[in-house]
């Protein structure tokens, strides 16, 4: 019987899907949601996050889900940074920067 109740019970990435689902619902909502929902799903989403090993299917979900995927960094930067931003973009923005700035120095100088 014992194999049967875990059966029914959903496995964590499924509960890690369902609450960055909900919390993107809650993110995007055109009307004021309740503070003490959003923040019990958060909470909630936290727990499973903490829980839960890196792996595809948590790396899927997180790119499907922003507002989740922005959670798990903040709960990841002590250890990683910003673990889930694209470092390529980082650094394309910076270089970006260093020639803009490198222009407007040749057009003082001129």
């Amino acid at each position: 019987m014992t194999a049967h109740l875990s059966e029914q019970q959903p496995t964590r990435p499924s509960v890690v899907l369902t609450l960055a689902h909900l919390l993107e619902r809650l993110e995007r909502s055109p009307v004021a949601v309740d503070p003490g929902q959003y923040r019990s799903v958060v909470l909630h989403l936290v727990q499973e996050l903490e829980s839960v090993k890196p792996d595809e299917t948590l790396s899927a979900v997180l790119d499907s889900y922003p507002a989740a995927a922005e959670l798990y960094e903040n709960l990841q930067y002590e250890h990683a940074g910003l673990c889930r931003s694209v470092l390529e973009f980082s650094m394309s923005a910076e270089l970006r920067a260093k020639d803009v700035i490198q222009k407007a120095r040749c057009a003082a100088d001129q």
